[in-house]
Order: C-alpha cells, then sequence, then structure tokens
C-alpha cells in the first residue's frame, strides 16, 4: 500500500461564492474537477447543514469515493473558510499528479486569500 494524501485549509474565501452554500454546486465542482484530473468518480454524498437560526450561513460536506481513493471538502462560509482533503492509492500507478491537479483544480474554484497545505506520503 502506498498512496499520497494532500489536505488544504483554505481561508478567506469570497463571500457568495456558490459553492461555499448551494449542495448543486459544490457537487458540480467536485465531479468535475476529479474527471478534469483523471480521476474515476465510484460514489459521492453531500450534506447541507440547517441553519441553528434563520438566515444563518451554513456550510456543506461532500465526500466523493474514487476508484482511486477520495474526496472530501467542508465548507464553512460563516468563515469564509473551505478543507480539502485529497487522498489517492498508488498501488497500480502512480496518481500522485492527479491527486495534485485535483487539489489545485479546487483551490482556484474556492479563490482563497490564503492555504495552509500539507503533503503525507502513505504506505510503505
Amino acid at each position: 500500500m502506498q498512496g499520497l494524501h494532500l489536505t488544504a485549509d483554505l481561508h478567506g474565501c469570497p463571500a457568495g461564492l456558490a459553492p461555499l452554500t448551494d449542495i448543486t454546486a459544490l457537487r458540480m465542482l467536485c465531479l468535475a474537477a476529479v474527471a478534469e484530473a483523471g480521476l474515476l468518480a465510484v460514489g459521492e454524498l453531500f450534506h447541507r447543514f440547517q441553519p441553528a437560526a434563520e438566515g444563518q450561513l451554513v456550510g456543506i460536506t461532500g465526500v466523493v469515493l474514487l476508484a482511486e481513493s477520495h474526496l472530501a471538502v467542508h465548507t464553512w462560509p460563516e468563515r469564509a473558510a473551505v478543507t480539502l482533503d485529497v487522498y489517492v492509492c498508488n498501488f497500480g500507478g502512480d496518481n500522485s499528479t492527479k491527486a495534485q491537479r485535483l487539489m489545485a483544480r479546487l483551490e482556484a474554484s474556492f479563490a482563497p486569500g490564503r492555504v495552509t497545505r500539507k503533503q503525507i506520503l502513505r504506505g510503505d
């Protein structure tokens, strides 16, 4: 087992970006980015949270199950933030470039003012 695990914390994302609060927009963005990166989506689940008070901004958690592993996205519109998690297995071939392409596409789509990135090489 070998793989690459990428995480990014995005801060200062512009208010009003549809994928921050619109479940359909986030789903379409994620699935398009996965396909553009050359990865294969085999399942998905997106959940929009309920506001605690009327008019309050609420986020979305989305997961795309990949043949190569997974993508997870959590939006925090009340904090103008997004967390991204991309993990790919490299057992049958090196998918690292595809993972990096997916992460870059998602980061660019949220236009953050600041990004904190981490990279973990997994396995043997």
